[in-house]
């Protein structure tokens, strides 16, 4: 066949692929053979377009000329050429900022080594409702499911719960996870995760160790601007050996026979991922395709959650201790009060008063004042770390311990007096009270305010060179 008559014919942008068939059944080599002008231009005039790894078309040369490898390319190249099944796509590859539309028909081959086949590619900048619903019946309810869940719910864990449950039983996969990364504190956690019950190994966020960010970290630059990762056959793990041997050794440690490893961004920000473990590899097209289109909602509820809990922890902590805010204070006391739910716990009132605060601030600036305070939550935090601490004042703070004992109480304060009397900087006036009812709050906070002044005169008696310190403060 004169391939380069027939792709003539193509007004859209179309190439000629031959993929080398190998006795055992796979595939080597996969070569772009020859492309008509408006393919070649693409490439050697690309202007706003996607960009190649040359701007020089030479016919007859493996793809990875022009980008990057990629098992996903690859993979639908082989299907079309090898298996003889026509294929198309619409994906958006990560290594560019455009959407692929993607065709391909197997051609004909007088080689017995070599098989054929077309590519054809549109592509735009913006996403095509259109294209994303063009999409096979199945594929679509399965979306829509997940949609439906994801949205229809008013508690977020459970319906991630759902959708990942359902994620495990499209890949017919023996475990399948949406694992979270925070660049911040470099640390993965587990939103959700699911288990088939022929399924020996369990894990749990014991699984995420300190090092495992690394580890995902690294998966970028295995997927290597494809837009997801599926491991399927021995040639998929040999790509995984050569791109990172390590995570190779670790996977196959853990008995791990194929995967599924798709990103979850938002607006360029690497979310997490959503990964399943032996899946049912016969059906890696319709999986492919699901959550190529599930993702993209389910990172986009995952980062608007995500925004909400920022949003709630700016309006109720305060931003320079890192302990809750006074308003959020007055909302506990207020869910408390004459509570009846509450009735049978007890409850621990500690008032703090920092002393010396305004003297920092006069002799030093409002800098060392802040650094002050910080160091004074700080101690707080490391001493009462399972109570809820509140910054109730400039320089009060108030610690709530529901369920506690006066003895824990006691000790909590006599530790807490103890590193006063360590520290060189940080010295608080103390006053506490225990109650059996965390219904009584407001009484056992009046009791325990009380207590606090009534320590801060003695601190000064017994201090009266800082008296004038004191004269503007409480």
């Amino acid at each position: 066949m004169d391939f380069q008559q027939f792709i003539n014919t193509f007004t859209a942008p179309t190439c000629v692929i031959s993929v080398e068939k190998l006795p055992d059944g796979g595939y080597g080599k996969i070569r772009i053979v020859t492309g008509n002008k408006t393919y070649i231009d693409s490439i050697e005039h690309a202007g706003n377009g996607p960009q190649m790894l040359t701007d020089k078309f030479i016919p007859n040369s493996e793809y990875q000329t022009y980008f990057t490898k990629d098992l996903n390319f690859e993979d639908f190249c082989y299907k079309s050429a090898v298996l003889k099944q026509p294929q198309h796509s619409y994906v958006h590859p990560e290594r560019y900022d455009f959407w692929f539309n993607l065709f391909s028909l197997p051609l004909e081959s007088d080689d017995e080594k070599l098989a054929y086949c077309t590519y054809t590619h549109e592509v735009t900048q913006n996403p095509s409702t259109g294209q994303l619903m063009n999409l096979s019946y199945e594929t679509i309810s399965e979306v829509l499911t997940a949609c439906f869940k994801l949205k229809s719910s008013d508690d977020f864990n459970t319906a991630m719960d759902e959708v990942i449950h359902r994620i495990r039983e499209i890949c017919d996969a023996k475990y399948c996870c949406i694992m979270l990364m925070n660049e911040q504190n470099r640390t993965c956690s587990l939103l959700g995760q699911a288990f088939s019950e022929t399924a020996d190994f369990h894990t749990n966020d014991n699984w995420m160790h300190e090092d495992f960010y690394s580890v995902a970290e690294s998966w970028s630059s295995v997927i290597d601007g494809s837009n997801c990762l599926i491991i399927k056959n021995s040639y998929d793990w040999n790509y995984i050996k050569e791109k990172n041997k390590a995570w190779y050794d670790d996977l196959i440690f853990s008995g791990v026979e194929s995967m599924v490893l798709f990103p979850l961004k938002t607006n360029g920000n690497l979310l997490g991922y959503i990964w399943a473990t032996n899946f049912n590899t016969e059906n890696a097209g319709h999986i492919k395709e699901t959550l190529e289109l599930s993702t993209f909602f389910i990172a986009s509820e995952i980062s608007n959650h995500q925004l909400f809990d920022r949003l709630r922890f700016l309006s109720t902590m305060d931003s320079l201790t890192g302990v809750m805010n006074r308003n959020e204070m007055n909302n506990r006391v207020d869910q408390l009060a004459g509570n009846k739910d509450y009735s049978d716990k007890s409850i621990g009132i500690v008032f703090t008063d920092l002393n010396g605060l305004k003297q920092t601030n006069d002799l030093n600036g409002h800098l060392a004042g802040d650094i002050l305070l910080k160091e004074a939550s700080s101690m707080l935090k490391k001493l009462f770390p399972r109570d809820e601490i509140y910054r109730a004042g400039g320089d009060e703070f108030m610690v709530l311990s529901i369920g506690t004992t006066p003895e824990e109480l006691d000790l909590k304060i006599s530790e807490l007096n103890k590193q006063i009397e360590k520290s060189q900087t940080v010295s608080f006036a103390i006053g506490s009270c225990f109650d059996k009812s965390s219904s009584n709050i407001l009484s056992a906070m009046t009791r325990a305010d009380k207590k606090m002044y009534e320590n801060k005169k003695s601190f000064y008696e017994e201090h009266p060179e800082k008296k004038r310190w004191n004269q503007e403060e409480k």
